[in-house]
């Protein structure tokens, strides 16, 4: 600063002292000041400047999220505020994260948002915001996820910076005026969007067609799949012209390619049966598939089929198996076919059965698919090639895999000592033991490594699993589990996936229609209910969406009304006195991972190190004492507040 200029050191004073007063204003002071730019503060009766806002997790006033002493949300639904939107005030918030103030009669145009750049959750359905919205104005707030705007008077153009958002997972701009295009949405975890009964016209992007077509009703000028094709209006002559000379073109191109199969299909008639391979395959396929179908019980069954065709060309197209590792011993589909096979079972996938190769008579387990058709060769490979890769002592590895477009064959390794569903639920009554609480805690950990290792190898799939239950988890000679079944959700046809496999059964999919990283924890959390009580997952039979009512309800229920009467762990599980201790604290982590709502439930790492903390012996510990500690009691299923479950999803 130059000197002889007092009055200018004394205006750089006074800013710098009103920034430092301004920084320093309190939550109590923030919000006031926030509740003074809008209507109706009837509702903010208790908002009392005595009383700090929070204490630590617990809020002291209505409306108010908080957390570790910090507000971090904002919830004031239905309370008929009226006014202006100030969101100036709220800036000074550093933790705040969620604001929903739905379902009130605010007005006005659209606040500038990105002075709150750091939300992840913004709801403002159901109000009367009106006007355009500019289309940088979401520009920087790289953390959003989620955005409600539906049912206002929004009109113009849908904002082009909701498309540079890289977390956009859900957008809802249902009933409002927006006109023009849709913008092109390429964010990969936007799941959910919503633009019915607005004014858009034109072509859906194609990254979009996917979605239901309600998402798009209500707009008359709208067209491509999901809706109707588009029309291309009038048609010049020059076009006539060129349509003409591709109809020709493709009409000679037709001829040339029935007189091409014609000469193939008599040239393939005067070959031997023996190069026919990949109809054979199939023909002996679905005859074992026939077999499986027959099965009174799909765990354990057998039923022994000899193949009736014996395939001698090797080479033939379509026959030959694709190795995934180099260690091992190398053998052809028609070294399947001509095998003694015996139909383990028919699953929700299709049926598996476990061949015995001459002349080695190595045995392998060859599992069928034919809800994989969806899926391209190139793609279905590299996901293979990814899988082959992996390498831990609870995977059951996959040794090879064959590809046609109709159907898939995977092949691993034959483990004698059939499932852990099994081993719970199919001796019982046949003199079998089941298994102990040394082994069914061995069997958690060992699931819990193989999880873990799932989820730090296929970062990029949601659910590394997406098919975790019993009949999945196969035991060892030494009742070490092996995991099958995973990594499948990326090459299974979707509709398949969200019918068949355990993921899809969720609470977060049947509440929300989306699964999350946290979806296999709950998977994992209804196994360690079924390991401890003995009971079966009725989730595990439900197709579709299906019912509510799942193990871990069941076991909340039992442990929250009837503690005091009610043995909830299995009593052939033997020890349960002397390892009270440690089974109480393992039912705890299992109804933990149960948490309906996905943000309170922990990660994997975190449930992986808490279950190697617990032995298999330890004293007797009372059950009331241990599930009474301040929170456990809070019932972790079926929350009411819904908002209190998506803020941060």
């Amino acid at each position: 600063m130059a000197p002889g200029n007092p009055s200018r050191f004394v205006v750089l004073l006074l800013v710098l002292v009103h920034v430092v007063a301004s920084s320093s204003r309190s939550d109590s002071e923030i919000l006031l000041k926030f509740k003074d730019s809008l209507r109706n503060k009837n509702s903010f009766s208790d908002w009392n400047p005595s009383k700090a806002p929070c204490s630590n997790s617990k809020a002291n006033w209505a409306g108010i999220l908080c957390n570790k002493g910090d507000v971090w949300g904002l919830k004031l639904e239905k309370m008929g505020l009226q006014g202006v939107l100030d969101v100036e005030p709220l800036r000074e918030l550093s933790s705040l994260r969620t604001m929903s103030l739905m379902n009130n009669e605010l007005e006005g145009g659209l606040p500038d948002m990105t002075k709150l750049g750091a939300l992840k959750t913004l709801y403002l359905s159901n109000n009367k915001f009106s006007g355009e919205i500019p289309g940088n104005a979401f520009d920087g707030m790289l953390s959003l996820k989620k955005l409600y705007l539906a049912h206002n008077r929004f009109s113009g153009a849908i904002p082009s910076s909701l498309t540079r958002l890289p977390r956009l997972s859900e957008l809802m701009l249902e009933g409002n005026e927006f006109d023009g295009d849709i913008p092109d949405f390429q964010q990969e975890r936007l799941q959910r969007l919503n633009v019915s009964h607005n004014k858009l016209e034109g072509r859906i992007p194609s990254r979009l067609s996917k979605l239901n077509a309600s998402s798009f009703s209500g707009n008359n000028d709208l067209c491509g799949p999901p809706l109707g094709s588009c029309s291309s209006g009038k048609v010049s002559v020059v076009t006539i012209i060129i349509i003409v000379i591709v109809v020709v073109a493709a009409l000679a191109a037709v001829a040339a390619a029935i007189i091409i199969i014609l000469r193939r299909r008599k040239k393939t008639a005067s070959q031997p049966e023996d190069q026919q391979a990949p109809a054979a395959a199939s023909a002996d396929l679905d005859k074992m598939e026939q077999g499986a179908s027959s099965s009174s019980s799909p765990e354990h069954s057998t039923h022994s089929y000899r193949g009736q065709k014996t395939v001698h060309n090797d080479q033939s197209a379509g026959s030959k198996l694709s190795f995934l590792r180099e260690d091992i011993e190398r053998f052809e589909l028609s070294d399947l076919l001509r095998s003694s096979a015996e139909v383990l079972g028919g699953g929700v996938f299709g049926s598996t059965y476990k061949a015995a190769l001459s002349p080695s008579r190595k045995v392998v387990a060859v599992k069928r698919f034919r809800q994989m058709n969806n899926v391209g060769k190139e793609e279905f490979q590299e996901h293979m090639r990814r899988l082959g890769r992996l390498r831990h002592n609870n995977l059951l590895p996959l040794l090879a895999y064959y590809y046609r477009k109709e159907e898939k064959l995977l092949v691993s390794d034959y483990v004698d000592n059939v499932s852990l569903a099994v081993h719970l639920h199919g001796n019982r009554g046949r003199n079998q033991p089941s298994p102990d609480w040394p082994t069914r805690l061995k069997i958690v950990k060992g699931v819990a490594r193989g999880l873990l290792y799932l989820y730090n190898e296929l970062p990029s799939l949601i659910a590394p699993h997406g098919h975790l239950k019993s009949s999945n988890v196969l035991l060892n000679e030494s009742s070490e589990p092996l995991l099958t079944d995973y990594g499948l959700a990326p090459v299974v046809n979707q509709e398949h996936a969200q019918e068949l496999m355990i993921a899809y059964k969720s609470p977060e999919y049947k509440q929300n229609g989306r699964i999350t990283r946290k979806t296999d924890v709950w998977s994992l959390g209804i196994l360690i209910l079924e390991i401890l009580t003995g009971k079966f997952p009725t989730n595990s039979l439900q197709q579709g969406k299906g019912s509510d009512a799942d193990l871990g309800t069941w076991v909340q229920t039992m442990v929250r009304e009837e503690w005091d009467k009610v043995e909830v762990f299995d009593k052939e599980m033997g020890g349960t006195k002397s390892n009270e201790g440690e089974m109480i604290k393992l039912l705890k982590i299992g109804l933990s991972c149960c948490e309906v709502d996905v943000e309170k439930r922990m990660d994997m790492k975190e449930i992986v190190d808490r279950i190697e903390e617990l032995r298999e012996k330890d004293g007797d510990e009372d059950f009331y004492s241990s599930y009474t500690s301040e929170g456990d009691m809070r019932s972790s299923r079926g929350l009411s507040d819904d908002f209190a479950y998506s803020i941060n999803g």
